[in-house]
């Protein structure tokens, strides 16, 4: 990615990053569920992504797959090239395929990232985000777990994914946030939470970010992403495919297509 890319920089969890990112929920199965069809392929993208492209934040979660997309990454690039940002997700249980249940109780926290630790090949987590809130245990036991970790050294920064402007001030009033997941794109332009992180300085990662795929039919990737990078530098999409091509297409629409 070229250093006058529409996409860089930012810094994000003491790392400075392209604010073009790579999302691994769709290198797993339908349904997010077990193994991609075609493993090869998966680990080739993320090995374009990152060695191709140069994008240096990587998004995963060890709810996807579950614990298959951790696996992956780690497949396809450990040792880790210096300067990669890996964020991962924990307290999100998996059921059954397409299913997402918010599981918050710190021993399942604290066993969640002990668990990405070893299927990333990592020392430490250098972003851990509260997939989900739990709305059956307090929100300041699910955080204090993840303070712990991060006093323990094994998590280097904090974020929340998918809350609200009240739950961003109750976390703020326990923990730094390091950065916040919630959905944003060109159907769903609307989050209050987005301009507290702006004037917080809070980097604000929209997940979703081509809605699936859903943004750009009739249109085009470079819209779609173009829109979300304008609207302020704080913003670090994490777009996410299993499909070489559509990679390329991702990154030629923010001005890349060449290492960093």
């Amino acid at each position: 990615m070229t250093s006058d890319s529409p996409a860089g920089p930012i810094t994000i969890a003491g790392k400075t990053v392209p604010r073009l990112g790579f999302g691994t929920m769709r290198l797993t199965g339908p349904g997010t569920w077990g193994d991609p069809d075609d493993r090869a392929t998966a680990l080739s993208v993320l090995r374009q992504a990152v060695h191709t492209y140069g994008i240096a934040h990587i998004d995963t979660a060890d709810a996807y797959g579950p614990h298959t997309a951790e696996q992956l990454i780690k497949d396809a690039l450990h040792p880790y090239p210096e300067g990669l940002l890996i964020a991962t997700k924990v307290g999100m249980a998996r059921p059954a395929p397409d299913i997402w249940a918010p599981h918050g109780h710190p021993v399942y926290l604290r066993s969640c990232v002990e668990a990405s630790l070893r299927r990333l090949g990592l020392e430490r987590l250098d972003l851990c985000y509260l997939h989900r809130i739990d709305p059956v245990i307090p929100l300041a036991d699910q955080l204090g777990t993840l303070q712990a970790l991060q006093q323990e050294g094994k998590v280097g920064h904090i974020g929340l994914s998918k809350i609200t402007p009240e739950h961003l001030k109750l976390a703020q009033d326990q923990i730094p946030v390091a950065a916040v997941q919630n959905v944003l794109n060109i159907h769903d332009r609307f989050d209050p939470v987005l301009e507290l992180c702006r004037d917080q300085g809070i980097p604000y990662v929209p997940y979703r970010p081509l809605n699936a795929g859903v943004a750009v039919m009739g249109g085009d990737v470079t819209a779609a992403l173009s829109w979300l990078l304008e609207l302020s530098p704080h913003i670090a999409p994490i777009p996410g495919t299993s499909n070489p091509e559509h990679l390329a297409a991702i990154v030629n629409a923010v001005g890349g297509g060449g290492r960093r």
